[in-house]
This record gives C-alpha cells, structure tokens and sequence, in this order.
C-alpha cells in the first residue's frame, strides 16, 4: 500500500524505510512495457494473498463452529496486509485495493497511466482467490461475503471511517520521508486489524472494494454491495487529504534530519 517513489533517500534519526520499499517509478509513468508487467504481476499476486486470508478466516471461522473468532479473522488480514507490504511493498507499492489506488493517483503519488492495470490486476486476484476458496470450502464461501448487520446508512458511515482510518495511516508511512517507514508493514497491518475489531461485526470491516466483490461473485451474494464500492473510495479520498493537509512542509523539517538526492 505504498506509492510512486520519493525523490529522495532520508537518513537521519529515523531512516525511511518506506523510500526504499516505494522508490519503484517516476510520477509521469514512463516505464518500459517489462516493468509495468512486473508491477503489475506483484500486485495480482498480493492482492491474492491478502483475499486468500482475508475472505479465508471467516470461511474458516463458519466451517469450524466460531474457531477463528473476531480476533482471528481481524488477524488474518492485518497479518496478510503486513507480510505483503513487507514482501512486494517496494515492486509494486503493494496498493492491494482499488480505494488506495486511487487515493495516491488522486493526490499525485501514483501516475494515472497505471492505475487501469492496477485496478485490473486487483480485481482478476480478488476473484481468482474467491472461486479458490470456494473449490476448497464450498458451501462455506458464503461467509466471506461482507454485508451489513446494522442499516445501509450506519454501515456506509462505519466502511467510510475505517477506509479513512487505513488510507491516512498509508498516506503517513508511505508518503512522507518523515515517518518511521521501517513500520509501515506493521502500521499498516495494525490499522487493518483494528479496524476490523471495531467494525467487523457490523459491515465485515471491508475498507476495500474488492475484498467485497470476489467473495459476492463466488457466493452469489450482492447484497448492498454498493456501500462496499462506494465508501472506501470516498473514505480513502479524504483519509489521503487530511494527512496531505497537516504534513509539515520541508521547510518545518528537522534541520539535523540528512537529505540525500537520488540520481535520476
């Protein structure tokens, strides 16, 4: 969940590491036809892992009478979120959700031309994971379908909040050179699991339009799946505007803080 590269490698008190896992492209997007079929091969293979599990502990939860608990299928995703920024953060910036990528593009930390394939690739693992969980534990896929327990209004306020929660934890670890970028996997991940503790009785703790919509096509099951493509996107949106909006300018930066130019 990470985006186009920073300019710059920082090292000072607190080094990034966050510039290394995210030094992957230009803003402008020209890279040649193998990169981009790398990032985006990552991305596929990411965003599969984390539905696998994601979707997976709910599945698992089902079938063995309430094993995995809350707190199992919080940790599900929060781990596979962790392992997998950790693991391809710095291939394709390990967006894994459509919300996130179109937060950074938005606010000018991913190119455009990319966003198309991203979403592609997100959306064919996202599925492909599903009918895989669906060939191993059918009739149980029913129970990675994420639908609200409380109204349609209550549930959109909830996915809103908690995709904003995620996207502003991101926009900090993965954008600012200033964070503690060593622990954007495990901020990340953390932002993940607790979200789901607040609010996965009550929506499935989406915050990602396609941790909802393989599961939906592989269980047949599209109920008020709008909220579910609605507000993680809007909540992504200003979760990446508010951080953007209270980040210090590198003017207000600590002045021991070393700055090195990366060659172009």
């Amino acid at each position: 969940m990470l985006p186009s590269p920073h300019e710059h490698l920082s090292l000072g008190p607190v080094s990034s590491c966050s510039d290394r896992l995210s030094t992957s492209q230009s803003f402008s997007g020209q890279e040649g036809d193998s990169t981009i079929y790398i990032k985006v091969g990552a991305e596929f293979v990411g965003t599969f892992i984390l539905i696998f599990a994601a979707a997976g502990g709910p599945v698992m939860n089902q079938k063995y009478n309430g094993a995995e608990t809350l707190i199992g299928n919080a940790a599900c995703s929060g781990l596979a979120v962790m392992i997998v920024v950790l693991s391809i953060g710095h291939i394709s910036g390990a967006h894994l959700n459509p919300a996130v990528t179109l937060a950074f593009a938005t606010f000018r930390h991913f190119p455009w031309l990319h966003v198309p394939p991203y979403l592609i690739a997100q959306i064919l693992a996202s599925i492909c994971a599903s009918f895989t969980l669906k060939a191993a534990f059918h009739p149980f896929i029913s129970a990675a379908v994420t639908a609200p327990s409380i109204t349609q209004t209550h549930a959109f306020l909830l996915e809103f909040i908690i995709t904003f929660t995620l996207m502003f934890v991101i926009t900090s670890v993965a954008t600012d050179t200033r964070a503690v970028g060593e622990l954007a996997g495990i901020a990340i991940g953390g932002a993940v699991l607790l979200n789901i503790l607040v609010a996965g009785p009550s929506t499935g703790a989406s915050m990602n339009p396609v941790r909802t919509l393989g599961p939906a096509i592989a269980a047949q099951n599209y109920r008020s799946i709008w909220i579910y493509f609605v507000a993680p996107v809007l909540g992504a949106l200003v979760g990446a505007g508010v951080y953007g909006a209270i980040k210090l300018s590198e003017d207000e930066a600590d002045p021991n803080r070393l700055t090195i130019s990366l060659p172009h």
